[in-house]
C-alpha cells in the first residue's frame, strides 16, 4: 500500500515538473491549442487483470455508451477483456495489467506505442482515459483527456523562459510525449491499486458472508440438537410412565 502511494506520488511530481517545463516553453500568456471535441474518439480504459473483484470491470465498460462509443478501443486487463468480449466489443489493442508495480511503466511504454502508431494510422484524432480511482473507500471512475495534451493551470514564480538550445516546436513534441507517458502511467498506477482496493473488499465481503452464515449454520445445530434432547427426554419420560402404569 505504502509503496504504491509513493509510486503514484512519484509519477504525479514527475507529470508536474514536465507540464511546468512545457508551459515555461511556450511564449508568455500563449498555451497550445487543439480542437478537442472533434474529431474519432479513441478510449483508454483499465479494467481488471484478474476476478474475484466485484464489478469493477463492468463499471468501467458501462462507463461509456453507445452514444459515446469509441473508434478506436485500447484495454488494459484480461478479466476485462473477457467481459467485454462476451459483449460484444473488440478493441484495437488489449493487453494484460501487471501483478507487481515495478513493471507498471514498461506497460506505460507499450500502451504509450500502440497510442501513437494508431495516432499516425488516423485511427483517432482525440484520446480519453477511463480508469478506477479510489475515494473515500469506494470506487471512483475518473475519466480524462490524453490527447490532444491538455497542460493544468499553473502558477509559474518566474514568467521569464528558460534557455533553450532546441526550437520550441520540437522540444514541446518531446516533452508532450513525456507528459502523456506519465499521465498514462499514472492511470495504470491507479487502476492497478483500486482493483487490489476491491479485490481485498470483496474477499472482506465473502469472508464476513462465511462468518454469518457459520454462525447461523451454529445455532440451527443446536436448536436441532436441542429438539433432539428434549424429544428423547419426553419419550423416556412417556416410556417410564407407562412402565408404571403397567405395574
Amino acid at each position: 500500500m505504502i509503496l504504491r502511494h509513493r509510486a503514484r506520488s512519484s509519477v504525479d511530481s514527475y507529470a508536474h515538473i514536465i507540464a511546468t517545463a512545457m508551459v515555461r516553453v511556450v511564449e508568455p500568456n500563449k498555451t497550445p491549442t487543439a480542437d478537442k471535441d472533434h474529431g474519432k474518439l479513441g478510449l483508454l480504459v483499465f479494467c481488471a487483470e484478474q476476478g474475484f473483484a466485484g464489478a469493477f470491470s463492468e463499471r468501467v465498460l458501462d462507463s461509456f455508451s453507445a452514444i459515446d462509443a469509441p473508434e478506436t478501443l485500447f484495454l488494459i486487463g484480461t478479466r476485462g477483456l473477457s467481459i467485454a468480449t462476451a459483449r460484444g466489443i473488440t478493441p484495437h489493442w488489449a493487453e494484460p495489467l501487471p501483478s507487481h508495480t515495478p513493471n507498471i511503466p514498461k506497460l506505460a511504454d507499450k500502451i504509450t506505442t500502440s497510442i501513437f502508431r494508431a495516432l499516425g494510422q488516423g485511427h483517432f484524432a482525440r484520446l480519453d482515459v477511463i480508469f478506477t480511482g479510489w475515494k473515500s473507500g469506494r470506487p471512483s471512475l475518473v475519466r480524462q483527456r490524453l490527447f490532444p495534451v491538455d497542460l493544468p493551470d499553473l502558477e509559474l514564480k518566474s514568467q521569464e523562459r528558460p534557455l533553450v538550445q532546441l526550437p520550441a516546436a520540437p522540444l514541446l513534441t518531446t516533452l508532450g510525449q513525456d507528459y502523456f507517458n506519465a499521465q498514462v502511467c499514472k492511470a495504470a498506477l491507479h487502476a492497478f491499486a483500486a482493483e487490489n482496493e476491491a479485490r481485498m473488499e470483496a474477499m472482506t465481503s465473502a469472508g464476513n458472508q462465511i462468518a454469518r452464515e457459520m454462525d447461523e449454520f451454529q445455532a440451527k445445530l443446536r436448536r436441532v440438537r436441542q429438539d433432539a434432547i428434549t424429544a428423547e427426554i419426553i419419550e423416556l419420560n412417556t416410556g417410564a410412565a407407562s412402565t408404571g402404569k403397567a405395574r
